[in-house]
């Protein structure tokens, strides 16, 4: 079985828990794992003010607690917070929710460049509390949510660097994209469907950085596969010790076509049993400690 390091949950379904956004029941999540073949999931907290109006992270370890072991918690916080200032003490919250079971952060998207001192700051605050984070990258500033970084990802490889014992899991369109040489600026902030001709920047950073790993969630991390398969069997057989499957499941019907995508390129041969099982769920059950 499958084990999802990013899925989204609110607690009633109708009417929307804000008023305007719908998302799966914590319930209708399990259902969708059942019929996937999903032993557990990360439940991840939304509080982007960019998109949403922020989520519990309290309300996210109690649906939790109450799962049947089907979820796992991880917490989320906005750098801006305790005094949107670059020199905020995040320890306080990181421990906090680290001593109340979460495993993680994320899923991290204000939509602030990498490099602004309040992000560098809470980098610093999660190496140091030792949780593993999730971000969204985006392709612009000033609208929408994601945090920013430029073609190329210059900054996020400076953070790379500059805190080399901090987990960063890779996901969002703007990052997968680049799993491949661009033929346009504009295709980062899309799904390109044309072939990987050339190697982009997303795996020579991955080859580059341990701390680099990848989030296949989502239409952006699917698509980074489907788009050529055949450069996706070398990038998963290079990269099958700091790859994990997820869904980014929203919605109860959501189509979620990575699973059997990996299941085939398995039983076609092309992906070991053991590339499998460490991307389908052994490599999230040794970072997380499950």
């Amino acid at each position: 079985m499958f084990i999802d390091i990013h899925v989204h949950a609110y607690r009633k379904e109708c009417p929307p828990a804000d008023g305007r956004t719908r998302f799966a029941t914590p319930e209708q999540v399990i259902k969708r794992y059942d019929e996937l073949g999903i032993e557990k999931g990360a439940y991840l907290p939304l509080i982007g003010p960019e998109e949403y109006l922020a989520q519990s992270n309290e309300d996210v370890i109690e649906i939790c607690e109450k799962s049947g072991g089907r979820l796992f918690p991880f917490c989320n916080i906005d750098p801006r917070g305790i005094g949107n200032s670059p020199d905020a003490d995040f320890s306080i919250w990181l421990e906090h929710y680290k001593k109340r079971g979460c495993k993680g952060i994320g899923e991290f998207m204000p939509n602030l460049p990498f490099s602004d001192p309040r992000c560098q700051n809470f980098f610093k605050h999660a190496e140091k509390a030792a949780l593993p984070i999730i971000i969204d990258l985006s392709s612009r500033l000033g609208a929408g949510y994601g945090i920013y970084d430029d073609i190329g990802m210059v900054q996020l490889e400076n953070t790379l660097k500059k805190f080399p014992n901090l987990i960063i899991f890779g996901h969002g369109a703007a990052f997968w994209a680049e799993i491949g040489v661009l033929e346009t600026p504009a295709d980062r902030a899309t799904y390109p469907a044309y072939p990987v001709r050339e190697e982009g920047v997303v795996p020579k950073l991955m080859r580059r950085y341990p701390n680099l790993w990848g989030d296949l969630s989502a239409g952006s991390g699917y698509n980074a596969l489907a788009r050529d398969p055949e450069y996706a069997v070398k990038f998963l057989n290079e990269f099958q010790d700091k790859l994990c499957f997820g869904t980014d499941l929203c919605r109860p019907d959501q189509e979620i076509r990575l699973c059997s995508f990996l299941i085939k390129l398995r039983d076609e041969g092309k992906l070991s049993e053991e590339a499998f099982e460490k991307i389908a769920r052994k490599n999230a059950i040794g970072l997380f400690g499950l």
